[in-house]
């Protein structure tokens, strides 16, 4: 397993958390709106800062359909 797949994975467990909802819910809700690659794509951004600033960017994305930056 790569390190970007374990960190998708763990960004994807604690964003359920965050959110009070099942991963396998918010993967689907990710999946319906076609982000899920957007966010995977970004890991050399998420897993260098805080896990709040990808919330606020996959908030945006799911909102938006863009980032937060």
């Amino acid at each position: 397993m790569t390190e970007e797949m374990k960190f998708f994975m763990y960004l994807l467990e604690y964003y359920a958390a965050y959110k009070n909802e099942k991963s396998g819910d918010v993967l689907k809700a990710w999946d319906d709106l076609g982000i899920t690659k957007k966010i995977y794509d970004n890991y050399w951004i998420y897993h260098t800062e805080s896990i709040e600033n990808a919330y606020m960017d996959i908030d945006s994305l799911m909102s938006t359909g863009k980032f937060a930056w």
